[in-house]
């Protein structure tokens, strides 16, 4: 560990308790995606935060969900870097009662705390952490903490319902960045970058058969559900582990009582692709589908929400330079491939060199059981206000 490095880590060290502070005080304040008047009182509490620290503040109206935050910050003359996020979490109101944000040895626990508003607070420590190292301009006169570069900061309130209302934003904003750096949970306990995404879709597809007396009338009724059987038997065979292709049917619906023959029938299918390019193969084949019993009519909606974030050059290059200040400040920092989306599958989707999972260490993210290794914060502030800096 090179002494300025070590310089950097130990200040964070220092302020350790300062961040773990944030994060209980973001996590105390419940913001599930779908209230939006919840959700709005966090984000001002962020805002009034990143405006303390001599940000932008900018709200993009949202009339279904919280209003999405975005905060701007200059700096040298340079592209800015997008610090993205989210706010919003999988959690009803009411959640932190049988759910408290405590701290019991190394972990810090609370619905969110892990996903994602660790990351925010890790944002705001990054963000004042470089204001203090640049308020020297090398002559020892103060130049006003101005950063290294310009920062844009998002962070939308609907990520975890789809980002319909925020993905318009999240693009605008990455076309005109050097990089994205998404503050997403890392993956697993040595708190591994995310450098690949699959894509997400989802599709629902509907039958709609012909009720009937189950007794009286048998052979009159089109059994919905029975056409439905078959179509589920045919998707599942769409899946392809070789290509990192999944196709799961996850929700199953149909009839109303068991002396009637089922007129509809539904289900809500989940698609999972590690390749761009297998998109449109998926979508072909879903849009595809013909009754079996031509009695029965099929409807197929939904599609592709979320392009694959995959390992491209730039992606790969920006891995690196997280390594290599990583590297500087102790330890190997790892990468991982993940089923899972975010909304830096967006960012990656239109080319724009992205990182994710730079935010906090632990696990249980959506769970009971969720929580931050709070031994975890300082080295994490150091490695994200070093590539802010670095990009």
């Amino acid at each position: 560990m090179n002494a300025e490095a070590q310089q950097r880590l130990a200040y964070f060290h220092e302020r350790r308790d300062a961040i773990v502070s944030t994060i209980r005080e973001l996590v105390e304040i419940e913001s599930p995606s779908d209230n939006k008047s919840a959700a709005d009182r966090l984000a001002e509490v962020i805002a009034e935060k990143f405006s303390q620290l001599g940000g932008e503040i900018r709200f993009h109206h949202a009339k279904e969900f919280g209003n999405h935050l975005q905060v701007n910050f200059g700096g040298k003359a340079a592209k800015p870097v997008l610090l993205l996020g989210h706010y919003d979490t999988v959690y009803p109101l009411g959640t932190l009662v049988k759910m408290p944000c405590t701290v019991a040895g190394d972990k810090l626990t609370g619905p969110g705390v892990l996903d994602m508003k660790s990351g925010i607070a890790l944002m705001l420590h990054a963000i004042a952490a470089l204001q203090q190292w640049h308020k020297e301009d090398g002559h020892g006169n103060e130049s006003g903490g101005q950063l290294p570069r310009p920062i844009n900061v998002l962070l939308v309130s609907d990520e975890e319902v789809g980002s319909d209302s925020s993905r318009r934003i999240t693009e605008a904003l990455a076309k005109r960045a050097a990089a994205v750096l998404v503050l997403e949970p890392s993956y697993g306990r040595q708190g591994a970058v995310k450098t690949a995404r699959k894509g997400v879709g989802e599709y629902l597809v509907k039958v709609t058969g012909k009720a009937s007396h189950a007794g009286l009338d048998f052979e009159k009724g089109v059994n919905a559900i029975c056409e439905l059987a078959r179509q589920i038997e045919k998707i599942s065979g769409f899946t392809d582990l070789k290509k990192g292709l999944t196709v799961n049917v996850g929700i199953v619906s149909g009839g109303s009582r068991t002396n009637v023959v089922p007129a509809e029938a539904a289900a809500q299918i989940d698609v999972r692709i590690a390749r761009l390019k297998d998109a449109a193969g998926i979508e072909k084949k879903m849009r595809g589908l013909r009754a079996f019993n031509r009695k029965c009519k099929i409807e197929i909606s939904g599609g592709m929400n979320r392009p694959p974030m995959e390992r491209t050059a730039g992606v790969a290059a920006l891995y690196a330079q997280a390594k290599a200040i990583a590297r500087e400040l102790g330890w190997n920092l790892g990468e991982a491939a993940v089923g899972g989306g975010s909304d830096g599958n967006f960012t990656a989707g239109l080319g724009i060199p992205t990182l994710d999972g730079l935010g906090g260490v632990g696990d249980g993210a959506h769970a009971i059981h969720e929580h931050i290794l709070i031994s975890e914060l300082p080295r994490r502030a150091a490695l994200i206000a070093g590539l802010i800096a670095g990009v």
